[in-house]
């Protein structure tokens, strides 16, 4: 209602300059009941619905469908790069396109900030990879740079967490492109070897820098203030608590991802109980999580050995293993003639053969860079920086799920290959299969509790009952059901009974 029917930015008689000062809402940035949610690109997008076909929702719907299958169709491009041609990459698409998580941003409208922000996202990274390809060799090298750079910029005017690409771009840059070690990027800077990396990596914090440093100023240099339902734990004066809750919620995250079993519309009051003590069993959840993370996190960034496994196979002085497979070709293919071997040495951190840049990167590599596309783009909803207005948002996971869909195709792969027996072969390939088709059924399910008002809000009662039945009351109410809208005010009150609105109501 807020985003759109009530936005006077949509008017046809509003000039359209107002949408750049203004926030998502159609609230002056600098007011103080402002979210200072900066999105003039997604309200752009908006109004052009609102000029061609009003308030009728099926044209704002058809271009989140669409949005969201152009961005499936960039990150399949982008999986291709890293896993080369085959069912894997083809895996890692239809993962990312059916997953759950994803039904709040493509079915609720106001979801396109997060999917027209992927979109940018992808060609930033896209374009990044292109200059990495040609640095050195070619002209239009400075030119894929500025195409990262503006793609960066309409990304983040799309949503905020959009300008996390240039890290991403980084990390793409320095352990991918040039597959560097943690012990070997202070040596190369130091010796100023490469410095075309250097320069690169250099213009992306710049650029970076100066996107937030604008932002923060069109803001107001004010952050945005929230209710303690928004995000109770926030506003906790207990630094346990805070603690405690901040780095459980990852956790939370992380599960949703792997297991979306339970989604709601709204995470918010106490859909997610406050960490209150270091008893608390979840704790153990947290544990386990930062366990997992660091461990996977140790496995792309050791330093090389003579013998190491590369892609579920073992490489030894960087030369191929007995059965023709390079550490860099595409291990799927196990019958086939690899594309290159993986001869040159890496002298000072550098890797100075060309041809190398044309093969696909080491199971390391795709970990490295697949946690970083599914971290970096989250920190800004981890309230480490600045709190956030909410708990847990499924929207906000559609970028970081590039990163998971990554990981879960990359490990499956590695297993298919270092397993020998056809048999263990099939059961991990359909095993995968399996779990897209049931993500597949998960989001068609999802998809009914968003047809209308009523079965959204009947949907997210188990998570958040106070929330949902206090939105169902509206909803029963404006239908004339007074004695089922009673009964849900009173339901609302039984779970929060400091609800205003809800004693108003009622």
């Amino acid at each position: 209602s807020r985003a759109i029917k009530t936005n006077q930015d949509l008017l046809p008689e509003t000039p359209w300059t107002h949408i750049f000062y203004n926030d998502f809402w159609g609230t002056l940035l600098t007011h103080s009941g402002s979210h200072k949610s900066y999105r003039p690109l997604c309200t752009l997008s908006f109004r052009l619905n609102h000029a061609i076909g009003g308030l009728n929702p099926w044209s704002y719907h058809l271009v989140n469908v669409l949005l969201h299958a152009a961005v499936t169709g960039l990150f399949t491009s982008f999986s291709k790069i890293l896993l080369g041609d085959g069912y894997w990459t083809f895996m890692a698409g239809l993962m990312f396109a059916s997953h759950p998580i994803h039904t709040e941003a493509v079915a609720g409208i106001v979801g396109r900030a997060d999917v027209g922000a992927s979109l940018f996202f992808l060609l930033s990274l896209l374009c990044y990879i292109k200059h990495c390809s040609t640095r050195g060799y070619s002209a239009r090298t400075w030119g894929w740079f500025l195409g990262t750079g503006l793609c960066a910029g309409c990304s983040m005017l799309w949503k905020e967490q959009g300008v996390t690409v240039l890290a991403v771009s980084a990390v793409y840059d320095v352990f991918v492109f040039h597959r560097l070690k943690i012990k070997q990027i202070l040596p190369t800077i130091y010796k100023r070897k490469n410095l075309s990396l250097f320069l690169s990596i250099s213009l992306l914090t710049f650029w970076g820098s100066s996107l937030l440093g604008a932002r923060l100023y069109w803001m107001g240099n004010k952050p945005p203030s929230f209710s303690n339902s928004d995000n109770p734990a926030a506003d906790s004066d207990s630094l346990l608590t805070r603690t405690l809750t901040f780095f459980y919620l990852p956790t939370k995250n992380l599960w949703l991802l792997l297991c979306p079993d339970t989604l709601s519309f709204d995470w918010s009051m106490d859909a997610v109980p406050l960490l209150k003590t270091v008893c608390d069993w979840r704790n153990l959840h947290t544990v386990a999580f930062y366990t997992g993370l660091l461990l996977l996190a140790y496995y792309g960034l050791k330093s090389p050995s003579e013998d190491r496994e590369c892609n579920g196979k073992t490489v030894t002085n960087g030369k191929q293993n007995a059965n023709g497979h390079s550490c860099l070709s595409d291990v799927e293919y196990q019958n086939s003639e690899t594309k290159s071997s993986f001869a040159s040495k890496v002298e000072n951190g550098i890797n100075n053969d060309v041809s190398q840049r044309t093969q696909l990167p080491s199971t390391e590599n795709i970990v490295v860079l697949s946690l970083s596309l599914l971290i970096i783009p989250f920190v800004p909803a981890t309230n480490l920086f600045f709190y956030v207005g909410f708990v847990i948002a499924e929207r906000v996971l559609y970028i970081p799920s590039m990163g998971f869909c990554l990981l879960i195709t990359v490990g499956a792969r590695a297993l298919y290959v270092k397993v020998q027996k056809r048999f263990f072969k099939s059961l991990i390939f359909y095993a995968t299969a399996t779990l897209i088709v049931f993500y597949g059924l998960k989001t068609a399910i999802r998809n009914g509790d968003w047809q209308n008002e009523e079965m959204l809000y009947r949907s997210g009662i188990k998570v958040n009952p106070a929330k949902a039945w206090g939105n169902l009351g509206n909803v029963l109410k404006s239908q004339s059901k007074i004695s089922e809208a009673e009964s849900a005010y009173r339901n609302a009150l039984y779970y929060r009974s400091n609800m205003a609105d809800m004693l108003y109501n009622l």
